[in-house]
């Protein structure tokens, strides 16, 4: 499937369910904040901001507080900027950003209630969508912050249900926030105390996005792992325990600007069903996957086509099984070029 409409880069794409339908946004250079119908591959929205689009997320909180199915987008123009579908109209604006704002992400606690916003003003803000508040800016970055993500949510001590988490000022008690900079490091902090924990260094280059691993999937180390892909044309893994770097995977020509954890295992009968493939984009045009147990193998390369010119963005999907041509593989990864076009395989 092919998504047609932007005319420039697109750094960012995001996937949700909503009412039964599977939705896509997208934002990019043009200035636009695009939603996507998968299943019909049609275009149902299109919003602008006065610049570049830098990243968009479907919001959790709208979802869970409101049922209301809510993109959030972050610019050029210093504002992040919230949409809703339905009414097809903006429903909230934060501007406290004295520069560009890159990579967002919602808490992964209280429901998606707070929100990081990296800058090319060398910090991360911790916003309060409820209130609108900001409540913190960590500082210690010494270039453009690119990417900020919050540490995956905790199932221990699950009995309580959800109260678990509900600790400290903020409710974020034991969680953190890892933040990817052009200054080449990638830096762990501390929600509660804005303090900063950790700093990995490694890469000879600008980091272009840094992610949390998960028990969800199996994947060695969990979520004590980072994944990391920097314009020094490398993808690496980190471990937070021992803040150091535990691999480095090579083959990219190019400034990497996307990394993954794929839900793909390759067989191995001592390994099980965990998860060791991480997947990565570049401005080489290709795709890669990667075994994290094989000495840094390289499995499988999708190279790009021409009308795309790059990868910005991965992402992988859940959706319907494709039942006319008896597909039983319900895993897409979809993808982002630098021309404007949106790819999904299947």
């Amino acid at each position: 499937m092919t998504l047609r409409g932007h005319t420039e880069y697109v750094w960012s794409i995001d996937y949700s369910t909503f009412d039964d339908k599977h939705l896509l946004c997208s934002g990019s250079d043009d200035k636009t904040v695009r939603i996507w119908d998968i299943e019909t591959s049609k275009q149902i929205q299109a919003n602008e901001h006065l610049s570049e689009v830098h990243c968009v997320k479907f919001s959790p909180y709208h979802y869970y507080n409101h049922h209301r199915n809510v993109v959030c987008s972050s610019s050029r123009d210093r504002t992040i900027r919230f949409w809703d579908i339905k009414d097809n109209m903006k429903s909230q604006i934060f501007n406290r950003h004295g520069h560009s704002v890159c990579g967002i992400e919602f808490s992964s606690f209280n429901g998606g209630r707070y929100l990081c916003a990296a800058s090319f003003d060398s910090t991360v803000r911790f916003l309060d969508i409820e209130t609108s508040e900001l409540l913190h800016v960590f500082r210690g970055h010494g270039s453009i912050v690119r990417c900020v993500e919050f540490s995956p949510l905790q199932t221990n001590n699950n009995n309580n249900g959800n109260k678990s988490n509900d600790i400290g000022i903020i409710g974020g008690n034991g969680y953190t926030i890892c933040s990817g900079s052009w200054d080449n490091t990638i830096r762990i902090w501390d929600i509660e105390t804005a303090k900063q924990l950790i700093v990995l260094k490694g890469h000879q280059y600008t980091v272009n996005t840094a992610k949390y691993g998960t028990n969800e999937l199996g994947m060695i180390g969990g979520t004590n792992m980072i994944l990391s892909g920097s314009g020094d044309k490398s993808i690496r893994l980190w471990d937070i325990r021992s803040s150091q770097q535990t691999q480095i995977f090579n083959g990219h020509t190019t400034y990497v600007y996307a990394a993954e954890y794929s839900p793909f295992v390759v067989k191995n009968i001592e390994v099980g069903g965990n998860s060791n493939v991480i997947c990565s984009g570049s401005e080489d045009n290709t795709i890669r996957f990667w075994d994290i147990r094989s000495n840094n193998k390289e499995l499988y390369v999708i190279n790009g086509d021409k009308e795309g010119d790059g990868i910005l963005c991965l992402k992988f999907l859940q959706l319907k099984k494709n039942k006319k041509n008896n597909n039983n593989c319900d895993v897409n990864l979809c993808y982002s070029s630098r021309l404007g076009p949106i790819r999904i395989w299947g």
